[in-house]
């Protein structure tokens, strides 16, 4: 299964549901729930109140739109981002899905609520025939990983 939600607590957000633009899309686009300005040469987390379901091998990749960089002098800060299934409701932040900005420019720039600025495309992963699966289990969000 996969399918996007709002997050707990942003219900009455009017956060957008990601959509594919066109027929033959791979992205759905994500918008932000709130005005972000950022400033010159500075990182900024954009809010999307969304939170992402998909099965357990497969996950949510985030890249940018392409008019973001070339329009707003804008990137993703770790120019990729992975959202993976057991990010979903954990239990830190329901698996919101924030994302984190770069302005490579000498002025101001703006995200506005509800504008599109991110795409997500799920992709399944495949993993190596001697693998050892971790026996951790997420505990929160950003930088959680073996905390």
């Amino acid at each position: 299964m996969r399918k996007f939600y709002v997050c707990k607590g942003y219900e009455n957000s009017q956060v957008n549901l990601p959509t594919r633009s066109t027929k033959f899309s791979a992205g759905y686009d994500i918008s932000s729930i709130q005005d972000v300005t950022i400033p010159p040469h500075e990182m900024r987390i954009v809010p999307t109140g969304l939170k992402a379901q998909m099965n357990e091998d497969e996950a949510l990749f985030i890249y940018p739109r392409s008019s973001l960089g070339r329009k707003k002098s804008l990137m993703l800060s770790n120019n990729i981002a992975v959202i993976d299934a057991d990010y979903f409701e954990n239990i830190d932040n329901d698996g919101h899905i924030m994302i984190n900005l770069y302005n490579f420019s000498n002025k101001e720039q703006k995200i506005e609520k509800g504008e599109r600025f991110a795409q997500g495309i799920f992709m399944k992963y495949l993993k190596t025939d001697d693998d050892i699966e971790s026996k951790n289990s997420r505990q929160g969000g950003f930088g959680s990983t073996n905390k």
